[in-house]
């Protein structure tokens, strides 16, 4: 089987940013986006999704975290999409519930080659520590709509605002983890490409 794994860039007037991943590494990761929450969230996809991730980001923080959050979302969407290839052998569906004390939330995925995000979560805080809580959302469409595939999010429940975004993020992981093992050596279509 062919390394499943890239590096990708993006550098606009906004940003500057490097994202290498590594579908089949063991959860290792080195972060640093200038907004220490962000990290911490991106560190949960790494090595609740068994990614070998590197994220380096530099944007114009003193805006606000916007560009940075969202371009980072647009450029782990490449490299995931260029990782995966043809997709040819993988799960392609990948589910996963995750508790964090009072929060519990549900992601589904279909790594279809369509981009299709479905969010429901609500905070009742602008921020967690230094990061938008709004811009959650902005980085999953990101991601979605450069990985293309089809992620639906849910927020059952919960009260503390940290644990409700990292059970997020985590579930994110656990479902991409899932999608992405290559199981056999079809593409998971009728169509015969995804």
């Amino acid at each position: 089987m062919e390394p499943r794994k890239t590096t990708k860039f993006r550098k606009t007037n906004e940003t500057d940013i490097r994202v290498s991943l590594d579908l089949d590494g063991t959860g290792e990761y080195r972060i640093e986006t200038g907004i220490p929450f962000f990290d911490h969230m991106l560190a949960q996809i790494a090595r609740h999704g068994h990614f070998d991730l590197e994220i380096e980001a530099k944007g114009d923080l003193e805006i606000d975290g916007h560009h940075t959050v969202e371009d980072v979302g647009w450029v782990l969407g490449q490299a995931l999409r260029e990782a995966l290839g043809e997709r040819r052998g993988i799960v392609r569906f990948g589910h996963a519930y995750v508790p964090l004390d009072e929060a519990l939330t549900r992601v589904v995925i279909d790594l279809s080659g369509r981009p299709y995000l479905v969010y429901k979560a609500e905070f009742k805080s602008a921020r967690i520590g230094d990061l938008q809580t709004e811009l959650i959302e902005e980085f999953l469409k990101a991601l979605v709509q450069e990985g293309r595939f089809n992620l639906h999010v849910e927020n059952l429940y919960g009260r503390n605002q940290h644990h409700i975004a990292e059970t997020i993020f985590k579930a994110t992981a656990l479902a991409l983890h899932a999608a992405t093992r290559v199981e056999h050596s079809q593409i998971p279509s009728t169509k015969g490409v995804l």
